[in-house]
């Protein structure tokens, strides 16, 4: 092209200002995992509101118990088996106990010991499932099995022992609860482990030199973060299920303690006499299962990869 076209082309168009360069620019927000994750948590209508619930019991548990005019073992004999009233909102059980105290303390044991378990499962799980998943070979094989036979003993027998031994505690009911229920855990963090560690950003990171610990932590586990939540999630209700089902039959915690299930156990032979008094620990049971049910399903539409 000439000089002399060059020229003409130039009067032809004129510049742009400055301002109007960015005129037609679309501005979209930068959004962290874990805010996206949360954006697409909320829109969640049942998630969220089992979320609410879930704090909103986790509060009464923790406040009622402390500023009720009653402990929950304090007994009235001259007002047994009373109806819900403003004193009572739950009403009284056959030793004169405000019910609505005993669920809120209930709640405190139940939750305690559905959260700690999954807890510890959660760190239990990762570590001997993700060592199996990377390692692989041999060791895969010998963890596995030792697995597999844990696994052949019914839970129920372990829980039974351990409850003989060490008495039947708070403690020793997340120790029966643990020592079996670590392995689901366990075996999905190794299936997504041995998924993950044969992809290009593994590979990448091993061979810049990142150790073996740097690579199953910051790279593996995180990466399968979703279905770790969505597993965790769902322990909460199984232990507080197994705590509950325990104390119904009567070989879970101490009777002083006035779990979900032992308030259950206390009421049942008044359930065609008094059947509100069944009804609130079952309720509570019932309900916040559910809630965990519905956060759980939230958490794994949020991690869930091909929807983003």
């Amino acid at each position: 092209m000439s000089e002399k076209n060059l020229v003409l082309s130039d009067d032809l168009f004129e510049k742009l200002p400055e301002d109007d360069k960015n005129s037609e620019f679309i501005a979209v927000a930068i959004k962290t995992f874990a805010k996206d994750a949360w954006d697409r948590f909320r829109r969640n209508k049942l998630a969220l509101g089992g979320l609410i619930f879930l704090i909103i019991m986790i509060v009464l548990a923790i406040v009622v118990p402390a500023v009720a005019p009653y402990q929950f073992d304090t007994q009235d004999m001259a007002n047994r088996n009373a109806l819900p009233s403003l004193q009572h909102l739950f009403g009284t059980d056959k030793l004169g106990r405000d019910i609505f105290v005993r669920v809120m303390y209930g709640a405190r044991v139940s939750l305690a010991i559905g959260f700690s378990t999954a807890a510890i499962n959660l760190v239990i799980g990762i570590l001997y499932g993700g060592i199996s998943g990377y390692v692989g070979g041999r060791v895969d094989m010998i963890m596995m099995r030792i697995v597999d036979i844990i696994y052949a003993v019914p839970s129920l027998i372990y829980v039974v022992l351990i409850l003989l031994v060490f008495g039947d505690s708070v403690g020793s009911m997340m120790l029966a609860i643990c020592l079996t229920s670590w392995i689901g855990m366990a075996r999905q963090v190794r299936t997504q482990i041995m998924s993950l560690k044969e992809m290009e950003f593994s590979l990448a990171a091993k061979v810049i030199g990142a150790s073996n610990s740097r690579i199953l932590i910051r790279h593996l586990v995180i990466n399968a973060l979703g279905p770790i939540i969505v597993s965790l999630t769902m322990m909460v209700p199984g232990a507080i299920f197994t705590e509950a089902s325990l104390s119904f039959v009567g070989i879970g915690l101490n009777p002083a303690i006035p779990s979900w299930g032992k308030l259950a156990n206390d009421c049942r032979q008044l359930i065609f006499t008094q059947p509100l008094q069944v009804l609130w620990p079952v309720a509570a049971i019932s309900l916040t299962i559910l809630a965990l049910n519905f956060v759980g399903d939230g958490i794994g539409e949020a991690f869930q990869a091909r929807t983003r």
